[in-house]
């Protein structure tokens, strides 16, 4: 599995469901700084701007095969729905979160993002 988005040691996983490279929810509020209610109630209030390719809910198979994925997620008590966010919807959580860290976000999913068009030669 290639990730999309590149990762430290310790920072949130990427996982591939429907195809597409996602973060959860809960690990996208850590990674901006916010907490989940504050996360969740930002995505609600700008919520057309998160069409289905930037951002859905997991089913509950789709939850089952996370955990099998990662163990550690097992473990933790996921929300009774669960939303995943793609890349796209990445760029977009930094435009409704407005915090310092997700300014520090936005620039590094761009710069990750040009990195790999340049190495593909697509630029």
């Amino acid at each position: 599995m290639k990730n999309r988005i590149p990762q430290e040691a310790g920072k949130p996983r990427t996982y591939i469901i429907r195809g597409q490279g996602v973060m959860l929810d809960r690990d996208l509020a850590q990674l901006y700084g916010v907490s989940m209610d504050i996360f969740n109630a930002r995505v609600r209030r700008h919520i057309k701007r998160f069409p289905e390719d930037f951002m859905f809910q997991l089913t509950e198979d789709e939850i089952e095969y996370l955990k099998r994925q990662e163990p550690a997620l097992s473990q933790l008590k996921l929300s009774e729905n669960p939303c995943v966010f793609a890349e796209a919807g990445l760029l977009m959580l930094s435009s409704v979160l407005k915090t310092k860290k997700a300014v520090q976000v936005s620039i590094g999913i761009i710069r990750a993002l040009f990195k790999r068009l340049y190495v593909n030669n697509r630029l």
